[in-house]
């Protein structure tokens, strides 16, 4: 998580541990199910590569995809790196496999809390190239983010701004 010898990628470190209480809040519905009025909202990134989901819905589409886990959902699943579950569409069941660094919103409307997330890369080199190459509509808005000036402060501004209590 450095950028180079002399710096600490703080906006990384920042962006996992929030990562870690999105899995958290999935594997405590995984053990007890969703108490009381809570529900989320989780938006993802389709064209990640290691999103796995019907071809229809990565055309219908592409870029980003919100699910909601509320009422009809099941097999409902999250380990270090992936979030399972399967939900109806035109009902027919389909199991959506989402990488966790492909989510870019996590959202509880029933308590006000949310969380965005920029895009994260799993070289570790701290400048991301690899990922800004097949940018969709959602990631351009964050890469201009980053190219208007101290890229690493305006990702945390970005996670501050986002974020209720």
């Amino acid at each position: 998580m450095m950028i180079d010898n002399d710096t600490l990628r703080y906006d990384k470190m920042v962006e996992n541990a929030l990562r870690g209480v999105v899995r958290d809040t999935i594997q405590e519905v995984v053990d007890n199910g969703l108490p009381g009025d809570h529900h989320f909202y989780i938006t993802f990134l389709t064209e990640h590569p290691d999103v796995d989901i019907p071809d229809y819905l990565k055309e219908r589409y592409p870029g980003e995809m919100t699910i909601v886990l509320q009422y009809q959902f099941s097999d409902l699943s999250v380990d270090d790196e992936f979030l399972k579950v399967s939900l109806s569409f035109n009902n027919q069941p389909e199991l959506l496999v989402i990488p966790l660094e492909a989510i870019s919103i996590f959202a509880d409307p029933s308590v006000n809390f949310a969380l965005q997330f920029q895009p994260l890369a799993d070289d570790g080199d701290g400048d991301d190239p690899e990922p800004d190459e097949d940018d969709d509509a959602p990631k351009k808005k964050s890469k201009k983010k980053k190219d208007d000036g101290e890229d690493k402060k305006g990702e945390v501004v970005s996670l501050d701004k986002f974020r209720k209590k």
